[in-house]
């Protein structure tokens, strides 16, 4: 199990569009359809991690709090499915449905949309504003696989709150720790 960082893009990036399989509804969606009325998270994700599968639970719960108050949840995964075929976009819809996913699950095919965000690992978490300027990015919370530390997405909570109720979001932000993505080799 890798411990690989986020890189941190910088705040105030504006979220690269993309136009990727929602694997649920197998059909194509834009980040303009997908955006939320007041903010959005894009989480780089992946059915294997152990990382993600750690904070799923918590995920899926967080997801339905918080789109109820405009902030959409879109989930992508960009790893090579060649070489880790448990990541594939059938297989992406299973776990969109065992895990309760009230988000869509997009399938990142060329990988062209995790290198635009400068994603690096899973679970790479952004949130970004109405604007779809980034205002978070990093950890869900400080809870990883055997450290003992409940999952409860404090983190990303507390961006969104304050971003919700308009106060300044912390610039001191933990970069995310999990899986390194996949990477297609040339």
């Amino acid at each position: 199990m890798a411990n690989t960082p986020s890189n941190m893009l910088p705040l105030g990036t504006i979220a690269p569009d993309f136009n990727l399989l929602d694997t649920s509804l197998e059909k194509n969606s834009t980040l303009h359809e997908l955006k939320g009325s007041v903010g959005t998270v894009i989480m780089f994700i992946c059915n294997h991690c152990p990382f993600v599968k750690h904070i799923n639970p918590e995920l899926s719960k967080t997801a339905i709090e918080f789109q109820a108050l405009g902030i959409s949840f879109i989930g992508i995964s960009s790893n090579d499915v060649e070489n880790y075929p448990q990541d594939a976009p059938h297989l992406m819809k299973l776990i969109s449905k065992e895990k309760n996913y009230t988000f869509p699950y997009l399938y990142d095919e060329t990988q062209e949309v995790a290198k635009a965000y400068d994603a690096a690992c899973t679970p790479d978490i952004y949130l970004f504003d109405a604007d779809l300027k980034l205002v978070y990015r990093g950890q869900f919370d400080s809870s990883r696989p055997g450290n003992g530390l409940a999952v409860t997405g404090a983190d990303l909570k507390a961006a969104m709150n304050d971003l919700l109720n308009g106060s300044k979001i912390n610039p001191d932000q933990k970069p995310s720790i999990g899986c390194n993505i996949k990477w297609k080799t040339a």
